[in-house]
Parts: C-alpha cells; sequence; structure tokens
C-alpha cells in the first residue's frame, strides 16, 4: 500500500533567540513536519518552494534593508512561493521579508514598540477568516520598523504605535507582532535586550523587563490561543 509522507514545513531561523517557539510546539503536536533552517549558522537558503509543505519565516534583529547575502535569496524564494500556491507565514522580520517580496516597502516605524501591547483587528471579513471571534488581544512585540501592505493583500489589524500589524494574501499570512512568544523566549529576550531596551525609553510603546514579565505565563497563554486560530487557518493551505 502506498503511503503519502507529508513534505516538511521549513521553518527559517535568523537569529539564535528568536527561534520557532511556540510554533515548533504547535506543528509537533499537530504532528506536522518540519525542519530548522538555520540562516543564522550560514545553512544556505534552499531556491525550490516545491521542496516544503509551507515556509515560515521568524524574527531577526537586522533589517530587510541590510545588504546581507540571504537576504535577497530570501525575497526570492518568497516570491517564488506565493507563485506556486505554497503557504507562507511571517513574523516581525518574517512579515517584513514578506512585504518586501511582494511589493511593499520597509522603512523605520514611528516609535519602537517592544513590550506587551494591544492589537485591534480589523472589522473585515478576511480578518474573521483569521482571527476567528477575536476583535483585539494582548501580544508581544519587538520592533523599530513596519511594513507596507502589498498591492492586492488584506490588512488584518493594527496597534496604536504601528498602523500595519498583519496583512494577508489568500493562504499567506505576515505579522507584526509576535505570536510564537513563550514565557522563556520573553525572559531571554529581556535579557540579552537589556541595552536596546534602556535606549528606547523615550518612546511610548517600550516597557521594561520588570513589566514585560508581569503575568507572564498567562498573558503567554492567551496569546498562544490567538496562535492557535492563526495556524489552524494557515495549516489549512498547507501543500500535501
Amino acid at each position: 500500500m502506498l503511503v503519502h509522507v507529508m513534505k516538511p514545513i521549513a521553518i527559517f531561523r535568523h537569529s539564535r533567540p528568536e527561534g520557532p517557539g511556540y510554533f515548533a510546539h504547535y506543528v509537533e503536536a499537530k504532528r506536522l513536519p518540519w525542519r530548522l533552517v538555520r540562516v543564522d549558522e550560514g545553512e544556505p537558503v534552499p531556491g525550490d518552494p516545491h521542496e516544503f509543505a509551507g515556509l515560515v519565516f521568524m524574527g531577526g534583529p537586522m533589517s530587510v534593508n541590510d545588504d546581507l547575502p540571504w537576504i535577497s535569496r530570501t525575497l526570492e524564494l518568497i516570491r517564488s512561493a506565493v507563485a506556486a500556491d505554497v503557504p507562507v507565514l511571517g513574523h516581525c522580520l518574517g512579515g517584513q521579508l514578506m512585504s518586501k517580496a511582494l511589493g511593499g516597502r520597509v522603512s523605520s516605524n514611528a516609535v519602537k514598540e517592544i513590550g506587551w501591547r494591544p492589537v485591534r483587528v480589523e472589522a473585515s471579513m478576511e480578518a474573521r477568516r483569521w482571527f476567528g471571534a477575536t476583535t483585539d488581544f494582548l501580544s508581544f512585540h519587538w520592533h523599530g520598523e513596519t511594513f507596507t501592505v502589498p498591492e492586492g493583500a488584506a490588512h488584518l489589524a493594527s496597534s496604536a504605535h504601528c498602523e500595519n500589524q498583519a496583512f494577508a494574501l489568500g493562504k499567506h499570512l505576515a505579522m507584526q507582532f509576535h505570536v510564537e512568544m513563550t514565557p522563556a523566549m520573553v525572559r531571554s529576550w529581556c535579557d540579552s535586550g537589556v541595552g536596546e531596551i534602556a535606549a528606547s525609553r523615550s518612546s511610548p510603546a517600550v516597557q521594561t523587563p520588570e513589566e514585560m514579565e508581569v503575568d507572564l505565563d498567562a498573558r503567554a497563554r492567551a496569546l498562544n490561543a490567538v496562535a492557535d486560530r492563526l495556524y489552524d487557518r494557515w495549516i489549512e493551505g498547507l501543500k500535501r
């Protein structure tokens, strides 16, 4: 009897501290095969999206406008994946890569967003398809840049300090916020980012490490429930 084995989901890591986080727990629970592409360790960006069921891009401290050799290859891979109907999912830097690949722009946000901030979901049919009944939620943020919504994509969410927090183009989802956070990741980022936090305190959207760790476990659980809804929708489009 012929048994069809699903292709793996490729998860692209651009910085060791910004790994797949909760997304890895999610796909493991769903028993979906996945492969980590360690871009941060010099692993080459694959050229053919058909090797994978879907592509997932995580965050990173760099800018998509930096002159790094892997960025142009990643942009081309995203364009090829969209053309091949292979679903793409982006978290923060990953969302910015998607925007730039699809004709959008990435530039400095008015202020840095670091910590827990509310996100408002658009009152649109497309937003409902992704977020269900959720109209607003508390998400984790860590970014100084922002993306524009590419032509043909649907704007899904915003925050008080960043208008473009998410967009969808068919089965492809780009997010500026971080739904993949675990309590351990938040603590790790607070430790490694203490200098950036201190240098950014003039921003009204930057919290102290102490503020970020208040009710951390409960906040992460609530955020991961939002992630479940988004990821459930996204995996519906995986290439079998």
